[in-house]
């Protein structure tokens, strides 16, 4: 056992150091647990919290994730040598969101409670379904999205219980909340938790007795958090605080006004033009998930019949998608500029005569 504690110490500091390195605050978990260790004895009296507590201002680990820290020499001391400490990030200092996708051997509720809010048709064959995994998938079907247990693009975290923690970043101005500190209440589904302000989650690579937290995949950083599922942490009172709608970002201005040129909204060509410009523009206010690619073919496809019906110049048509484009998507000239020219060719073999014009 000696032996074993002397193993533990090195790998809980390296993983410490990573984490504080993410910019992620840790605390210690109780050894072989995945929980806080106890606060001292003063900090048991009635009342007392964190805010004050002299433990926390003179450097000991009480109050759990209160607690967290990314300062060296406080990591160093909590999990040096001898140290049985595993790891925990506080969610909220750290810009965390964290999906707790559990798989307990439970039966399976009432269909109108496996989506809190959302009713599910006697249509919808739940044969099979017996997990958070299963109805996270059914979630985001319902959504058209991924899946996000199987999303390559974002660290991914195998508990010892068989779930998975998902892990993904927000902005600091966008706080997300506890299931268990949300203002319902509720879950994201039916076994599956949030892990956000006021909440902690398990560092990947700590151990229990029953296993160790091992990521998935090649992925070591947590992806930001797709708008889809933004969506729905909102609708099931998981908002630290209420948020404005969106507002859709404009086409660029100078395709505003070289879609003016060819005749406004006066023009049905330049009509159909600026609609399908807009969907393309509109892809800047996601970061993934919002067929960027397809609505760019599809954008591209509409130009080049414009194009073989006379109504648009093709070397207007690539430069008013290329921009729209590079708006919604920065950084990615080449692919955008391949998709493009193959949606302009293809539509170009079927001229487009908006509202039936010869």
């Amino acid at each position: 056992m000696v032996g074993r504690e002397q193993d533990t110490a090195p790998e809980a500091l390296a993983v410490a150091r990573w984490c504080a390195r993410s910019g992620w605050p840790v605390h210690p978990l109780a050894p072989q647990r995945k929980t806080p260790p106890g606060n001292c004895e003063a900090c048991h009296e009635p009342g007392h919290t964190h805010l004050g507590c002299p433990c926390l201002a003179a450097g000991r680990w009480c109050h759990g994730f209160h607690a967290a820290t990314l300062d060296p020499g406080r990591i160093r001391a909590w999990w040096g040598r001898g140290s049985r400490f595993g790891v925990g990030v506080a969610c909220g200092p750290a810009n965390l969101v964290v999906i707790d996708v559990d798989a307990h051997d439970a039966a399976l509720p009432d269909r109108n409670r496996l989506l809190p809010g959302i009713t599910i048709g006697e249509h919808v064959d739940l044969t099979g379904l017996a997990s958070g995994y299963d109805s996270l998938a059914l979630l985001a079907a319902l959504r058209d999205a991924p899946d996000p247990t199987e999303d390559p693009d974002t660290l991914r975290v195998r508990t010892p219980s068989g779930g998975m923690h998902i892990w993904y970043r927000t902005p600091p101005t966008r706080k997300w909340l506890c299931s268990s500190g949300s203002s319902t209440g509720r879950a994201l589904a039916w076994q599956v938790d949030v892990r956000g302000v006021g909440g902690y989650i398990v560092a990947p690579g700590t151990r229990t007795p029953t296993g160790a937290y091992t990521p998935v995949g090649t992925c070591r950083v947590p992806a930001l958090l797709p708008t889809w599922l933004a969506t729905e942490l909102a609708r099931t009172g998981h908002a630290d605080r209420p948020q404005p709608p969106a507002t859709p970002h404009p086409v660029p201005p100078r395709a505003r006004l070289a879609v003016a040129a060819a005749g406004g909204h006066a023009n049905v060509a330049a009509k159909t033009l600026a609609t399908v410009l807009q969907e393309v523009a509109d892809c800047a206010l996601v970061s993934s998930g919002a067929a960027f690619n397809d609505k760019l073919n599809r954008a591209a496809y509409t130009a080049g019949g414009l194009v073989a019906a006379g109504h648009l110049d093709p070397a207007d048509a690539e430069r008013l998608l290329l921009e729209a484009a590079e708006h919604a998507r920065p950084g990615h000239r080449r692919r955008s500029l391949s998709t493009i020219r193959g949606g302009i060719a293809a539509g170009r073999a079927r001229p487009l005569n908006p509202g039936g014009r010869p």
